[in-house]
């Protein structure tokens, strides 16, 4: 497992304790982190399902006062893409510390492919990008590759590999230093990606990239799902999200607001209808759906109809005498839901 913390500056990269630390944490031992109390043992727990990837019951971690995860149970099954979303500070990356055990939950549990959270057989089979990518600022992305590669025993044929795979190829003699943001982010995303690892964990991996990056990012995503890998994102990117992610789970404030497929999130097929008079339509709507399937929203008439429907609402509205100017299936966009989901209550109202 490569899990990528931020170097503070070229005094940090020079700190033989961080290279120490570093080192055994890409090897899948997280030596790094026993200072803080985190066990590293290899128990094993009972197996899980066959399906399920990473599951948590009741994962909780409080700061004093502060519950920066507040009973979160959430499960990823294997070979899906589950996208993680909540606004800034909602807990996202703290979780994704507990499930690498860079961070000891303060209650609850965590199991990561059949194994405690943090333990090394998980994480050696676990790639990581963790908040933000960290390297040598003076050596190549390359060479910095080269480093992780040589602690897990792989060849450079393999550093070559993941380059090609993030579009880094061409720039793999350039130091670190030089990159841009977006650079940087995929080059972190390609360490993330050495021994093709079962589970990928990506914070924000569309961090700084451009749209052409973006949607790179997501053919890539969508490529390791259709391989077989597992992958756990979170990203702001909702748009994004909505075209490849299987599942999401929203967290807010330390909770887990929901987790359900995309599609049921949105709130399954509607029907949107353009009618005059839009009284007529909405009378209609309601005869052959009831009250609770119709609402009036920015100028149409939004029914909760299967879209199959619509040749049978379009007889109907015609019949009772309405001009039809537009009908149409609808789905809510994932952003939608997320604003609505995460809002304080207050707003709500």
């Amino acid at each position: 497992m490569t899990v990528q913390q931020p170097l503070s500056g070229r005094a940090a990269v020079r700190n033989p304790a961080y290279r120490g630390a570093a080192s055994a944490m890409t090897t899948g031992t997280p030596v790094g982190v026993q200072s803080r109390g985190v066990s590293t043992a290899t128990d094993t727990v009972a197996p899980p399902a066959v399906a399920t990837a990473v599951s948590t019951q009741g994962l909780t971690k409080r700061y004093g006062e502060h519950v920066a995860v507040d009973a979160v149970s959430l499960t990823v099954r294997r070979g899906e893409v589950y996208g993680f979303l909540g606004p800034n500070g909602a807990g996202k990356t703290t979780t994704m510390r507990m499930l690498l055990g860079l961070v000891r939950p303060t209650s609850g549990t965590a199991t990561v492919l059949g194994r405690r959270s943090g333990d090394p057989a998980a994480n050696s089979r676990t790639g990581a990008l963790v908040e933000g990518p960290g390297f040598y600022p003076y050596l190549s992305g390359r060479d910095n590759l080269r480093v992780l590669a040589r602690c897990r025993r792989l060849g450079d044929g393999e550093v070559e590999r993941v380059l090609g795979r993030v579009d880094l190829a061409s720039r793999g003699r350039d130091r670190f230093r030089s990159y841009s943001l977006g650079m940087k982010q995929r080059l972190g995303v390609a360490a993330a990606l050495l021994g093709e690892p079962e589970l990928l964990i990506l914070d924000e991996p569309t961090n700084g990239l451009d749209p052409a990056g973006v949607s790179d990012m997501r053919r890539l995503v969508a490529d390791l799902a259709a391989a077989g890998h597992t992958v756990l994102l979170s990203s702001h990117q909702l748009s994004e999200v909505q075209e490849v992610c299987d599942r999401v789970g929203v967290i807010s404030r330390g909770r887990l607001v929901i987790e359900a497929a995309v599609s049921e999130l949105r709130g399954g097929g509607h029907l949107l209808v353009r009618a005059d008079p839009v009284d007529l339509a909405v009378a209609v709507g309601r005869r052959l759906g009831g009250a609770d399937a119709v609402s009036f929203v920015d100028h149409t008439v939004q029914l909760r109809f299967d879209p199959g429907r619509a040749a049978e609402v379009t007889r109907a509205l015609v019949d009772a005498g309405a001009d039809v100017h537009e009908i149409r299936p609808f789905e809510r966009s994932l952003e939608e839901v997320f604003l609505e989901m995460t809002a304080p209550e207050e707003a709500r109202r």
